[in-house]
């Protein structure tokens, strides 16, 4: 009866819906259709890419295009940066509302918001990275890039805060969610790969040929400032490769798109109804942050993601003016990517052996020792390469774990607020805010660190006040908010007891709310009861 009620899920009533979750669980342990299926886990992951392949192409590459391609200089730079990343996050929590309240279609109610938000988020992402005239007034510079920013991450929030929801409504229970999350992440820190190694690759040529001309020239100030017109036709042909990897990328973003669509459909989680949210914005997003497991979660990522994007932002800077590796940057940049795909199966195993909170801790250790040791070692492309794959690893960790334990959380949080349904999406939105907010503060306070120490857009040689503050914002201020995002999450409270203590209470809720409604239908009068058969 179970089995046959969720193959005709599309046609049963809201009651009758209750009844499939609660027999969910005879229904997962049978021995056929147990869990979910691979492919399922695989389209879901593949969806994940657009926005990791994207968002590390900015992070990698957006500060140095904007200061030494469009050579714009570093203050605004910083504004864009900074207020770009401003409006992505309080885009998330809004984007999160709005599908909250939308309705249900025939596909879902989050996979429309994903495949109508695609072609728009593809072609505002091409123009990020095209340079509309060879020269170009710093006002007009400044409001094309500051408004194909914030074009694109708009679009990227209604892409991306539905799919990260969708972990929600993927069937199975929670390990299988916690699969689906690793193959999830493994597919994105490859996606990284794949974007840092297009971009890095196609612009990489230009960033070694000017490296390789700085190399040549007699630091003095006429040989400095003739720098940009000696290189002008090779400063071209990067305007060039930089609009051309970003048509690759967005090809891929599209096929995604594509593939997610077409492998995965929304299905009905415990408590939950895909129904329209009712509540007013404010009493949903003061329910969220007040949740207590979830605060602490979330500024424990905060810290933590706000430390790594810092010294991502700082990586090519720090690279081509202190470490005199600008020749190496793309393949460093390769190799910790690459380690970090290969680490999170490693994550994943360990996740499971000693608990996710456990796991953590050891994954972002690893990352303190690795910043001492680059920025203390200078010019030693092996030590860098080491120390690039160790850094990778631990990168591995942030992406994986605090994902994973963000489910544990909204399953907490229904258990204590029962009748508070369908939040989910905003719960991931507020996450999704939180790190792109640490994101802008650590790319907005660097650029303008720079800034006001005389960083020259362009320039071979920097002062000795820019070497020391690019060393001072890629290690010392990293290792500082990754300690504190670690004691945060200290204090996160839910271990590997609560948690196996969640899903019971989880299940127990689910069976008491199929019971309700059973005798709610026994005593509703049925006319079809009358009825021969």
């Amino acid at each position: 009866m179970a089995r046959s009620s969720l193959d005709t899920s599309a046609a049963i009533t809201a009651e009758e819906s209750q009844k499939c979750i609660a027999d969910g669980k005879d229904y997962n342990a049978s021995p056929k259709p147990s869990g979910l299926p691979l492919s399922r886990k695989l389209c879901y992951a593949i969806g994940g890419a657009p926005y990791q392949m994207t968002n590390n192409a900015k992070g990698f590459f957006l500060q140095i295009f904007l200061l030494d391609v469009v050579q714009m200089g570093a203050f605004p730079t910083s504004l864009i940066l900074f207020l770009g990343r401003a409006w992505d996050a309080i885009s998330d929590p809004l984007v999160g509302y709005v599908v909250s309240k939308s309705r249900k279609t025939r596909i879902g109610k989050l996979i429309p918001w994903i495949v109508f938000s695609t072609p728009l988020g593809i072609v505002s992402y091409v123009m990020l990275w095209y340079t509309p005239q060879k020269t170009m007034s710093p006002t007009f510079s400044f409001t094309w890039y500051f408004t194909m920013c914030c074009l694109f991450d708009t679009f990227m929030s209604c892409y991306h805060v539905p799919y990260s929801s969708l972990n929600m409504f993927l069937g199975g229970n929670q390990k299988d969610r916690d699969s689906a999350t690793g193959y999830r992440m493994g597919v994105e820190v490859l996606s990284t790969l794949a974007g840092a190694g297009i971009q890095g690759q196609i612009v990489g040529v230009y960033h070694a040929k000017k490296a390789h001309a700085c190399s040549q020239l007699n630091y003095s100030e006429t040989s400095q400032h003739n720098v940009s017109s000696g290189i002008s036709d090779t400063l071209q042909e990067i305007r060039r490769a930089y609009v051309i990897a970003a048509v690759i990328m967005g090809m891929l973003y599209l096929l995604c798109c594509m593939v997610l669509f077409l492998g995965v459909k929304e299905q009905l989680a415990p408590l939950s109804t895909l129904d329209r949210l009712r509540m007013p914005y404010l009493t949903c997003l003061k329910m969220v942050v007040n949740h207590t497991p979830y605060t602490w979660l979330v500024f424990g990522f905060l810290f933590s993601s706000l430390a790594f994007q810092m010294a991502q932002g700082n990586f090519a800077l720090f690279n081509t003016h202190v470490a005199g590796l600008g020749a190496y940057f793309q393949h460093l940049a390769l190799i910790l990517l690459s380690a970090s795909t290969l680490s999170i199966p490693v994550w994943q195993m360990l996740l499971l052996r000693l608990g996710k909170k456990t796991t953590i801790f050891i994954g972002l250790s690893i990352y303190i020792p690795t910043l001492i040791i680059i920025a203390s070692v200078k010019t030693h492309l092996p030590t860098y390469i080491l120390m690039s794959i160790l850094a990778g690893s631990s990168l591995a960790a942030l992406y994986l774990l605090p994902w994973s334990m963000l489910p544990d959380v909204v399953d907490d949080f229904k258990v204590k607020h029962p009748t508070c349904k369908d939040l989910e999406p905003m719960f991931y939105s507020c996450f999704v805010f939180f790190n792109k907010f640490g994101g802008g503060v650590s790319v907005g306070i660097s650029t303008l660190a720079l800034y006001f120490v005389g960083y020259e857009p362009g320039a071979c040689k920097h002062n000795d006040s820019v070497i020391s503050t690019l060393r001072v914002l890629f290690a010392p201020v990293p290792i500082v908010l990754l300690l504190v995002g670690m004691l945060l999450f200290y204090f996160y409270p839910i271990n590997e007891e609560r948690r196996q203590q969640i899903q019971r209470e989880l299940e127990e809720a689910v069976k008491g709310n199929a019971n309700l409604d059973g005798i709610s239908t026994e005593a509703t009068p049925n006319p079809s009861k009358s009825s021969p058969n």
